[in-house]
């Protein structure tokens, strides 16, 4: 075990996220000791007065405060996680930026590619080290995926399939939150679910480089928020919701893209929150001239391979897929969505504490922000859309 720095942590927003993030942080050393640093869980902020309990109670902060700007002022904290909704990231991660501290911010980063822009920019000119939450590239079949593409072993890459198929908001009756409005969350699955898959594309395979899509809302109205309705987690009973008043969803439900890679490689993509069926089917299909792979995140530890003419073979993440045996001995003995936010903060405390940039940056978060204002674009035109590029310190 290699001697560590102590980094401490600043959490802004203690809901799900940062709650994966807290014991992220404390579950990194665990499974890789020999990290160049190791995290104190100093301060957190959040409004509510239960969230600040929450975390000095259960995750074990040291001290809580209602105001991010006491926290970015706190001489003990070294590092900052943004685990607020989408509208509140720009603000905070520029607040962040100019108190000097790198920061692991959740995805979109921005509601939109300029806030992204920005965000990536500003980093990017402080010289912070930053992360950003793509955890499904984290997964051990996605990296060994990754590396059949990359050492040649699947050929030529002719065309990509990805699919993020969610259910999440297939029930009209859940309420007009903020993730149903473009002032506050930016888009709709863009946002929430295809910038994870645009990351995946491009980390897997390469740049995309233009797209044409199609967008379709579904479920155009739904019911307006009552005293409490502050997610889809806390809602009210059917029937206050089936007479409530109603308010417009502005954002899209589904999405479909064509997308061109570099070289000559197509990918397509389809995305929904209003399936029903699949909970959290996001799949990952690359297809080469020697030979195919297929993930799916419902089946996060197998990986389908076709190497041969004998057609797929099932293979069960185990020691040779990388990342794998911090977690668990051999096959058949399955990692969790939660070990992909341990990996992802044992990269960004080796990345603060190295100076390399070895998790996903705020670059790769710019970068899918202009793949969803390029597909946007499209959708509203009906035309193939160039991405624009992104410059800093990107890690596809």
């Amino acid at each position: 075990m290699t001697t560590s720095k102590r980094l401490g942590v600043g959490l802004i927003s203690v809901g799900w996220m940062g709650r994966l993030h807290s014991n992220a942080y404390l579950a990194a050393p665990r499974h890789f000791p020999d990290l160049a640093a190791r995290a104190d869980l100093v301060v957190a902020a959040d409004p509510d007065e239960g969230g600040r309990n929450h975390a000095t109670d259960a995750l074990g902060y040291r001290r809580a405060v209602a105001d991010y700007h006491d926290l970015l002022a706190d001489p003990e904290v070294d590092i900052v996680s943004i685990a607020s909704p989408n509208f509140l990231h720009h603000q905070i991660a520029m607040d962040t930026i100019a108190a000097g501290k790198p920061f692991w911010i959740e995805k979109p980063m921005g509601r939109g590619a300029q806030e992204s822009k920005e965000i990536a920019q500003a980093a990017e000119a402080a010289g912070l080290v930053t992360s950003v939450g793509f955890n499904y590239r984290h997964v051990p079949a996605v990296e060994k995926l990754r590396q059949l593409v990359r050492d040649g072993s699947l050929g030529t890459i002719t065309n990509v399939r990805c699919n993020f198929m969610a259910d999440y908001s297939n029930d009209p009756l859940d309420v007009l939150t903020w993730r149903f409005i473009n002032a506050k969350a930016g888009s709709g699955v863009f946002g929430d679910l295809l910038s994870h898959g645009f990351d995946l594309v491009q980390y897997t395979v390469g740049a995309i480089k233009s797209v044409s899509a199609l967008t379709r809302t579904f479920i155009p109205e739904r019911p307006l928020p009552g005293a409490g309705d502050t997610n889809r987690f806390t809602l009210g009973d059917n029937g206050e919701r089936e007479n409530a008043p109603k308010g417009t969803v502005e954002n899209e439900d589904y999405a479909a893209v064509m997308a061109q890679l570099e070289g000559n490689a197509v990918a397509v993509f389809e995305s929904t929150r209003v399936a029903t069926g699949p909970h959290s089917e996001y799949t990952l299909e690359v297809y080469g001239t020697r030979g195919s792979a297929r993930w799916n995140f419902e089946r996060m530890n197998e990986l389908l391979l076709a190497d041969d003419k004998a057609g797929y073979r099932n293979i069960m993440a185990g020691p040779s897929f990388p990342g794998f045996s911090a977690f668990q001995p051999g096959p058949g003995c399955s990692m969790g969505f939660d070990d992909l936010k341990t990996i992802e903060a044992a990269q960004f405390l080796e990345s603060v504490a190295t100076g390399r940039q070895l998790a996903p940056s705020a670059a790769d978060g710019w970068a899918a922000a202009e793949i969803a204002s390029a597909a946007l674009a499209s959708a509203e035109s009906g035309r193939w859309v160039e991405v624009a590029p992104v410059t800093g310190r990107t890690t596809v």
